[in-house]
């Protein structure tokens, strides 16, 4: 049975009814319906914390899914789930592969960013400073092009450049 059909949440089963009825009403062809489909289990199972089975899913909806925009979202969503498992060097590749189906995507170079300052942070316990700011000047990167794109959006971020001399900005937003 499709996840859809178990949701148990009244809202979520007025989000699915209400889906539903979208995607019996847009003028796409049944194959996007249907990667549609799939990556809407696949956001399901992944909010439940079913990650192998919003793997699935997804997967099952890159395979369908024609479209650049849509793809990079596919993309992102299973490049989330790799980061949760601790899975960063997946992460990382999902996460590039969105951005080349959409480059103006700053939720994944955030993610990028995040993984990044992660290893740094990891880098300079062990007291590697070499690797460490090497990690920070990567994370700094990824973040100034999010930053870009999302203006008003990663502050702590912002700050963080700010305070570790990356920046050279005054003020982003």
């Amino acid at each position: 049975m499709p996840r859809t059909q178990r949701n148990d949440n009244f809202i979520d089963k007025s989000f699915t009814v209400m889906a539903d009825l979208i995607l019996k009403l847009l003028p796409t062809n049944n194959q996007a319906k249907e990667a549609f489909a799939y990556y809407r289990d696949g956001m399901s199972a992944q909010a439940d914390g079913e990650y192998a089975e919003a793997l699935e899913n997804y997967y099952e909806a890159l395979n369908l899914e024609d479209d650049p925009n849509d793809r990079s979202y596919i993309l992102y969503n299973i490049g989330l789930i790799h980061a949760s498992n601790g899975e960063h060097d997946q992460a990382l590749e999902y996460y590039h592969q969105a951005l080349e189906n959409n480059p103006r995507m700053p939720q994944a170079l955030n993610n990028i960013a995040v993984i990044f300052h992660y290893r740094g942070e990891k880098a300079k316990e062990t007291g590697n400073s070499r690797d460490a700011n090497s990690y920070f000047d990567q994370a700094a990167e990824y973040w100034k092009q999010a930053i870009s794109l999302a203006p008003n959006n990663y502050i702590e971020a912002q700050n963080w450049l700010k305070t570790t001399g990356r920046s050279n900005k005054e003020v982003f937003f």
